[in-house]
């Protein structure tokens, strides 16, 4: 059985370099590759491109590459709680491609699949169609939408082997799921790394097929973005 496993998070992102394509997993701060992002915040690798549903918060996840001034393009479905990422954004300091957050999924998907392209109505009429063929089904009009082309896909799974099956636990699953495997080389960054056969085949969501470098965490926050609590009875 080929192993997967490295040794530390600053093996996993060996061969990162400035002006890469790079896909994170996550929705809000739900289930993101916390101790990834934290390393690449501590080197020089910079005009980053990257494809996430959102960018965290001002002082977390992707927050934080945003404030070193390490992302030169946001592709994303929306701003989310980070001011930081709307100043840059408005001051055209970053470049911000939006994208209806099921086209962002499905681009994923696409990648991961092998799939070039596909069309959809989403955004058809709107901004996000310019400069895209258009096409109509069954009366319908669709848009051309590309498959994302990325270098690396870094991705957050509560449990994994060291062949790379991963698990993901509740809402973590999010973006991670369509982000394993839809990039040249895939970081999947685990909670807990077991022995090769520990895992329920039947309970694996993603096949270590789709994975090259798998890791455990030392620590997770697990911030939540948006704290809400109910009035004592």
């Amino acid at each position: 059985m080929i192993t997967k496993k490295v040794n530390n998070v600053q093996d996993a992102i060996s061969g990162v370099e400035t002006g890469m394509t790079i896909m994170f997993g996550g929705f809000g701060l739900c289930g993101i590759p916390e101790n990834t992002i934290e390393a690449l915040v501590n080197t020089t690798i910079s005009d980053l491109t990257c494809i996430s549903n959102n960018a965290g918060v001002d002082d977390f996840g992707l927050g934080l590459l945003l404030q070193k001034k390490q992302i030169k393009k946001m592709i994303s479905s929306y701003v989310g709680e980070n001011a930081e990422f709307e100043r840059q954004m408005l001051s055209g300091e970053l470049d911000v491609e939006l994208t209806p957050q099921g086209t962002l999924a499905e681009r994923c998907r696409a990648a991961q699949a092998g799939i070039p392209a596909f069309f959809t109505p989403a955004g058809y009429g709107t901004e996000v169609a310019e400069g895209k063929e258009v096409r109509e089904f069954n009366g319908k009009m669709h848009i051309m939408e590309e498959a994302f082309k990325a270098d690396f896909a870094i991705v957050k799974a509560w449990k994994g082997d060291e062949a790379g099956n991963l698990i993901f636990k509740g809402t973590a699953r999010n973006f991670n799921a369509c982000m394993a495997g839809a990039a040249k080389i895939t970081i999947a960054e685990v909670e807990e790394l077991v022995p090769v056969g520990t895992l329920d085949p039947n309970q694996i969501h993603i096949p270590g097929i789709m994975v090259q470098r798998i890791f455990q965490g030392e620590k997770f926050e697990k911030r939540i973005e948006q704290r809400t609590v109910r009035q004592r009875a």
